[in-house]
């Protein structure tokens, strides 16, 4: 396996963004992962104005992800952010009457190109996601994974943020169900703030 990179999502990087997300057709019927963004009058009208959206959400700060690179191509991304950035998540009413608090930063949504997928870079995707939160001040972080009860999947496409058994190889411990197959995986994130 070569050597990955992991650079944060920027205007500089969206171009390298995109070309992964044209490469793998929109991802998910064109929504270029604004789906868990909050609602507006641009979001799902089409995938050129999800495009437009996320594009205009990284220029204003407000969109994070770390992007897995191999080389200079752009392969894997793991989206987070705070709840503020990222409020519509699946099976939210039930979240909301289970939560004790919400969390500081939750990890979305977690794409590896088509044709590299189970090699690990889902994980790797993960990994500098938490490595951009510790740079930003870290805080308790909060995915939402397929609970697949540690059975691998021939189709991993639907995973949309990997599995349960992944975030407990990354350090996230179970804190509770969400829906039928996910759940609620946590971790504390200590700061690490680079010069």
């Amino acid at each position: 396996m070569s050597d990955f990179t992991i650079k944060a999502l920027t205007a500089e990087t969206f171009d390298d963004f995109a070309a992964l997300v044209e490469r793998n057709k929109g991802m998910f019927a064109g929504c270029w992962c604004t789906k868990f963004h909050p609602d507006c009058a641009e979001k799902g009208q089409s995938a050129e104005g999800n495009r437009a959206l996320k594009q205009r959400l990284v220029a204003e700060g407000i969109a994070h992800a770390a992007l897995v690179y191999d080389g200079d191509r752009a392969v894997a991304w793991a989206e987070y952010g705070s709840p503020e950035e990222l409020p519509n998540i699946h099976h939210r009413k039930e979240y909301v009457a289970t939560a004790e608090r919400l969390p500081d930063y939750r990890v979305t949504c977690i794409l590896v190109e088509r044709g590299l997928r189970g090699q690990g870079l889902a994980a790797i995707a993960l990994r500098g996601a938490v490595e951009l939160i510790a740079q930003a001040g870290g805080g308790l972080v909060e995915g939402y994974p397929h609970d697949t009860g540690g059975v691998r999947k021939k189709n991993s496409s639907f995973l949309y943020n990997g599995t349960r058994t992944m975030y407990e190889r990354e350090g996230f411990t179970y804190d509770r169900p969400k829906g039928q197959g996910n759940c609620v995986m946590v971790r504390e994130v200590a700061p690490n703030m680079r010069d």
